[in-house]
């Protein structure tokens, strides 16, 4: 499964759609964010992709947890959000 990488200057719409679009499909998604601005545009971007799924039926939860990721040789702290169907 690919991880929907989020920045702080990423449009939280095109994060949102992108959520509910891999949801629709797997049911199941993971967003992973690197810094304070970049956890703030995917908690948005969660909170607008369940709407978009709530509309469908479809209920999330999410689940964060820290995940060390290397990037370019060195070992950085970043927030992974799985994003599972739950039941209401």
């Amino acid at each position: 499964m690919e991880i929907i990488k989020v920045k702080a200057n990423s449009r939280t719409a095109a994060v949102a759609g992108a959520i509910a679009g891999v949801m629709r499909e797997d049911a199941h998604a993971e967003v992973q964010a690197i810094g304070a601005g970049a956890v703030n545009q995917a908690i948005k971007a969660i909170v607008l992709a369940k709407g978009y799924l709530d509309e469908d039926g479809i209920h999330i939860c999410c689940i964060p947890e820290f995940v060390d990721v290397d990037i370019d040789g060195k070992v950085r702290t970043a927030i992974k959000m799985s994003i599972q169907s739950c039941k209401e």
